[in-house]
């Protein structure tokens, strides 16, 4: 508000939003997710060496928020008509099991008027135009389990877990040109002692996709194989965590419009022509409701989601500056 922004909302999914000046036509909205992959409550204490700022989450979001932050005073001091349509959100939930919560929520508020989205995410040597689709399950299995000498030859769950992710592991994800699946188990636990045989045990399983067809069949594999885990007299559960939508029909001319406008500016920057790629990310809903999107980040750097992560400051100049270029295109001034 101190740099001339009128107004600034925090909706119910926890996403500060300012609002378009206008409450017709069409928009286009920019954002940046406030989440990291750390459970960590207390703060971080970064620190800088050779012209790098380590710290977690410095790049993925962090430095994409402040970013956006500066876009948004930025377009607040711009009159005309090209600047009414912008909507500019800190969003929430996009990593891990989030489930992408923020960016659901503004697509319910404003997809029926969004003409192209940006998310500024990861750094600026790359961009993501296609979305790849997920699903994400917690898998329980019980048995009768018991004592490990008393009860030996009983059915026990880790026993039972052990040869779902084997099954799991054994299947050859679908090859489709240009497109890529791929599956994980990420975490496991179960057992009480060990001289129990184990009653309980859990598993996080997901799938990816960016390919429609593929993700079906990842799923129709996945029945199976809880199916048959049944079938072998196991009691199974499975719970949905999470999912992530692939890719819908998208204009293609609109499309290659959104990518032509953002690399070129890239590239007068930087001098280099980026790769686009898949991936999982916020464009995923918009993508798949049809509105052109893109996705890439405002820094370099690296390890993300580690510990060791880092930015290099000197590349936040060019960052901004490809930034401030996209956003004075998109209005229609450059």
């Amino acid at each position: 508000l101190d740099h001339g922004v009128q107004q600034v909302e925090i909706d119910e999914a926890d996403n500060v939003i300012v609002p378009p000046r206008t409450q017709h036509g069409p928009l286009t909205m920019l954002m940046a997710h406030t989440d990291t992959v750390f459970p960590d409550e207390a703060p971080f204490s970064p620190y800088v060496q050779q012209g790098r700022m380590y710290c977690p989450g410095v790049g993925d979001d962090t430095a994409n928020v402040a970013a956006l932050m500066l876009l948004a005073a930025y377009a607040a001091g711009r009159q005309g008509e090209g600047w009414d349509g912008f909507v500019f959100a800190a969003n929430s939930c996009e990593e891990g099991l989030g489930n992408l919560k923020g960016c659901r929520a503004l697509m319910d508020r404003y997809g029926d008027r969004l003409g192209r989205v940006l998310s500024l995410d990861g750094d600026y040597d790359s961009a993501c135009n296609r979305a790849v689709g997920s699903r994400r399950y917690e898998v329980t299995l019980r048995t009768e389990g018991g004592h490990s000498f008393g009860d030996f030859g009983n059915a026990s769950a880790i026993h039972a877990m052990a040869l779902l992710i084997q099954n799991l592991y054994a299947v050859k994800p679908p090859k489709v040109e240009g497109c890529k699946t791929t599956y994980n188990v990420g975490r496991i636990s179960g057992g009480t002692s060990v001289n129990t045989i184990a009653q309980q045990a859990k598993m996080l399983y997901e799938y990816r996709s960016d390919d429609a067809e593929s993700l079906a069949w990842m799923e129709r594999m996945f029945r199976a194989q809880m199916e048959a885990a049944q079938a072998a007299g196991v009691e199974a559960d499975v719970q949905l965590l999470g999912e992530r939508p692939g890719m819908g029909r998208v204009d293609e001319a609109a499309q290659h419009a959104l990518e032509t406008l953002c690399l070129e500016q890239v590239k007068d920057v930087t001098g280099k022509q980026i790769p686009l790629a898949s991936g999982s990310t916020d464009i995923n809903l918009p993508l798949n409701r049809g509105i052109p999107a893109l996705c890439f980040g405002a820094y370099r750097g690296g390890g993300a989601h580690t510990r060791e992560e880092w930015i290099d400051l000197h590349s936040l100049e060019d960052g901004l500056a490809i930034w401030l270029g996209v956003l004075l295109r998109l209005a229609g001034e450059r």
